[in-house]
C-alpha cells in the first residue's frame, strides 16, 4: 500500500533512537526504515542509533509529522549535583567500617566472629571473592561493616570500600606481618582520609609477634599509640574470639569523635556495593544508603538503569520497608544489573527515572558517535604498525564487582612491550556476541565464575577466538601474565571436543557410578579432559576414564549417540549435568 501523501498524524520522537524503535513508532517495518535511510545515503543497522533530524525525514516520507521530545537534561543535571543538607536536618548515624588487609590474614574470619556467622566456608579457594556489607548491633547502637576481598586483584574493590567508609580496620596477621596487600590497604585508607584502626589478628598462633607488626607499620606512616602515634592497635584472635570487645570499643570511640551525621528525611542517596543477576529474583543489588531514607516502592536511578524498589532485605535476609543512612540493604526491582560503585538516587516517580535514564543513554551514545566509529580501525592500525603489542580482552564474570577488580588488575600488567586492553566487561554467560566482538578486535575471551554457552564455544573454535574459564581470580591474572611473557612463543589453547548431557545415572560395584549420557555435539574421546557443569557452574575438572556403547568399551562417541561415561576421581553425577570434553592444543598465542 502506498504511503499517504499528507500528514495524517504527529508523533513525538526523542533526540536519538534506534532504527528498530523508529520503525515501531512509525508503524512500519524496520527493514523499510533501513531502505529509506539508504536512499538518503545513511547506512544503519537495526540497532544503530540515528538522530532526530534523520528520523524526522523518514517520518515525513510516510506522512507523519515528527515532534522532538523535551529532554530530561534539567533532571539529569539536578541529580548530578552533590547533595548538601542543612545542618538542622542532620541526625546521628551508624559508622561504616571497612575491613582491609592482606589475603589470608583473617579479615572475613574476624568479621565472622563479630557477626557469629560463617562466610568464608563457601568461598572458592578459601579467599573472599565478592564484597559484602553487613550490620551488627552493639549496646543498642548499629555498626555497618564492609568486608572487602584481600587479594591483590581486588585493589579496585578495596579502594571503593575505603571511599564509602568512615573507619578503616586494617587486619594484619601477628605471625606474618605487613605484606604487599597490607601496604596497598594502608595507601587506600590514607588516600581516603579516614581514621585507621589496626587489628593485629592471630595472636593465638605460635610465632606471633604483635610488636614486630607495630614496628613494620611505622615504616608505612602508620604510628600506633604505643609508639607515640594516634592509631589504635588492638590484638585479637578471630578463632578464639579474643580482643573483639576491645576492637568494638575502639570503633565506637573513633565514631564518637567523628560525630557522624546524615539527613534521614530526604530522598535516598546510596552506593552499589555489589550486584548480580539472580536466576530466580532477577537483578539484585546490595546498596549502602549514604543519606536520606530508601523506601519500598521508591523509583530509583543507577547510572543508565532505572527501577522501582519492589522489595528490600537486610543482610540477614529479613524483609524490610525502609533503610536509613549507613544501612546496607539488598534491593529487588532494577531493570538490569548496575555497576559496582554506581551512585543510586531516589527520584519522584518511575516516569522521571526512565526519562533521566533515556537522556543519559542519549548523551553517552552521542559522545560515542562524536568520538567516531573508527576505534577498531585505529586499534588495528596500532597493531599493524608494529610499535606496540596489544592483548585485547573481552571479560565476562558472574558479578559486577569481580569484573571491575579483574579489569583493574589486568590493566596493571601493561609494559613497554605489551599493552593490555579490556574492551568490554559484563556479567552473565559468554555468548555469541562476546565471541564476535573478540574476533573483530583480534582478542580473547576470559570467563570468571560463569559458563560458556555451547554455541559461543563452537563459534570460538570456528573463528579462532580463545576462550578461557576460571573460578579463582589470581589464577586468571597469573595465566594472563604468562601469556604476556609468551606472546611470541607457542602456548597451549583449550580446544572443545563436544558436550554430553547426563540422562541417567547407573551404579556399578566395580567402577562406581556411570553417567548414562546423550552426546549433544562434537566427538567425545576417552582420556580427554572433562569439565562437569551443573546449573551453569563448573563443579569438577577431571579426565575421562572410560566410554561405553552398550557393553563395549569404545575410544570415541559422536554426536547423536548415547553412551556410558566414567570419570577419573569423580562419580557424583546428577541427571541434567553437562559434560564438556576438551583437550589442550599447542599453538601460537593470539
Amino acid at each position: 500500500m502506498a504511503a499517504p501523501t499528507t500528514k495524517e498524524r504527529s508523533i513525538t520522537l526523542p533526540a536519538a533512537m534506534t532504527v528498530k524503535d523508529l520503525g515501531d513508532a512509525l508503524g512500519i517495518s524496520p527493514i523499510d526504515v533501513i531502505k529509506r535511510l539508504m536512499t538518503h545515503g545513511v547506512m544503519a543497522a537495526l540497532n544503530q542509533t540515528i538522530d532526530f533530524t534523520t528520523a524526522a525525514v523518514i517520518a515525513d516520507e510516510v506522512g507523519i509529522e515528527a515532534l522532538e521530545a523535551e529532554t530530561a537534561r534539567p533532571a539529569v543535571a539536578a541529580l548530578e549535583h552533590e547533595i548538601v543538607d542543612e545542618a538542622g536536618d542532620l541526625k546521628p548515624r551508624p559508622p561504616v567500617v571497612t575491613i582491609l588487609g592482606h589475603v589470608d590474614h583473617g579479615k572475613t574470619s574476624l568479621l565472622d566472629a563479630i557477626r557469629q556467622t560463617k562466610v568464608a566456608a563457601g568461598e572458592a579457594g578459601g579467599i573472599t571473592q565478592h564484597i559484602g556489607a553487613y550490620q551488627i548491633e552493639r549496646n543498642g547502637q548499629p555498626i555497618t561493616f564492609i568486608d572487602t576481598p584481600g587479594h591483590a586483584a581486588f585493589t579496585a574493590m578495596r579502594a571503593r570500600g575505603a571511599q564509602v567508609t568512615d573507619i578503616a580496620v586494617l587486619v594484619v596477621a601477628a605471625d606474618d606481618g605487613v605484606m604487599p596487600q597490607t601496604q596497598e590497604a594502608i595507601g587506600h585508607a590514607l588516600a581516603a582520609g579516614v581514621p585507621l584502626i589496626v587489628a593485629i589478628n592471630k595472636i593465638d598462633l605460635p610465632g606471633s609477634n604483635p610488636d614486630r607488626v607495630k614496628q613494620q607499620l611505622t615504616e608505612h606512616n602508620v604510628i600506633v599509640e604505643d609508639f607515640g602515634g594516634d592509631v589504635l592497635a588492638i590484638p585479637v584472635s578471630a578463632i578464639k574470639r579474643e580482643g573483639l570487645e576491645e576492637l568494638l570499643d575502639a570503633i565506637a570511640l573513633v565514631a564518637e569523635v567523628a560525630e557522624l551525621k546524615a539527613n534521614p528525611s530526604r530522598k535516598a542517596d546510596a552506593v552499589v556495593v555489589e550486584a548480580e543477576l539472580d536466576p530466580a529474583r532477577g537483578p539484585i543489588a546490595t546498596l549502602l544508603v549514604k543519606g536520606g531514607t530508601l523506601h519500598q516502592g521508591d523509583a530509583v536511578v543507577a547510572g543508565e538503569i532505572s527501577g522501582k524498589v519492589k522489595a528490600m532485605f537486610d543482610d540477614a535476609g529479613k524483609r524490610i520497608k525502609t533503610a536509613g543512612p549507613s544501612t546496607p540493604v539488598v534491593v529487588m526491582g532494577l531493570e538490569s544489573v548496575p555497576a559496582a560503585g554506581e551512585r543510586v538516587l531516589a527520584v519522584d516517580d518511575e516516569k522521571t527515572a526512565r526519562a533521566v535514564v533515556d537522556e543519559r543513554k542519549r548523551e553517552r551514545e552521542a559522545a560515542e558517535q562524536n568520538r567516531g566509529r573508527l576505534a577498531l580501525d585505529t586499534l588495528f592500525h596500532e597493531i599493524s604498525a608494529g610499535n606496540i603489542k596489544e592483548l585485547v580482552i573481552v571479560l565476562k564474570t558472574d558479578v559486577r564487582g569481580s569484573a571491575e577488580a579483574i579489569k583493574g588488575a589486568l590493566e596493571q600488567l601493561n609494559s613497554e612491550e605489551v599493552k593490555v586492553k579490556v574492551i568490554y566487561t559484563a556479567t552473565g554467560p559468554v555468548n555469541d556476541s562476546d565471541v564476535m566482538l573478540a574476533e573483530a578486535a583480534g582478542g580473547i575471551v576470559l570467563a570468571f565464575n560463569t559458563r560458556v554457552e555451547p554455541t559461543a564455544r563452537r563459534q570460538g573454535e570456528n573463528s579462532g577466538v580463545e576462550i578461557r574459564s576460571y573460578t579463582i581470580i589470581y589464577q586468571l591474572i597469573d595465566d594472563v601474565q604468562r601469556a604476556l611473557r609468551g606472546l611470541h612463543d607457542p602456548v597451549y589453547k583449550e580446544v572443545q571436543d563436544g558436550h554430553a548431557e547426563v540422562r541417567q545415572v547407573f551404579k556399578s560395584s566395580r567402577v562406581g557410578q556411570i553417567a548414562g549420557s546423550f552426546v549433544l555435539d562434537g566427538t567425545l574421546r576417552r582420556n580427554a579432559s572433562v569439565r562437569v557443569m551443573r546449573g551453569g557452574r563448573e563443579i569438577a575438572k577431571v579426565r575421562c576414564d572410560g566410554l561405553k556403547r552398550f557393553k563395549d568399551d569404545v575410544r570415541e562417541v559422536q554426536a547423536g549417540y548415547e553412551c556410558g561415561i566414567t570419570l577419573a576421581g569423580f562419580d557424583d553425577f546428577e541427571e541434567g549435568d553437562i559434560l564438556e570434553f576438551f583437550h589442550d592444543e599447542k599453538q601460537a598465542q593470539v
